[in-house]
């Protein structure tokens, strides 16, 4: 499969993982290593936790 269609594949699995709500872990981990070397990142079910968290307990977030 050329690179592009991967490119492709991988951007329209990243945009469906979003759309559901799905947390992308390995996104997470890119970005604390490029941005925020000297802390340590947070274990899979952590970070879970924290994006359910985040969804469900920030005001406005409801839908009833």
């Amino acid at each position: 499969m050329p690179t592009s269609w991967r490119k492709r594949l991988r951007s329209l699995a990243r945009a469906a993982r979003t759309i559901v709500g799905a947390p992308d872990y390995e996104r997470y981990i890119a970005h604390v290593r490029t941005h925020h070397a000297a802390e340590t990142p947070m274990s899979y079910e952590d970070f879970v936790r924290a994006r359910l968290r985040d969804r469900y307990e920030r005001p406005g977030s409801k839908c009833c």
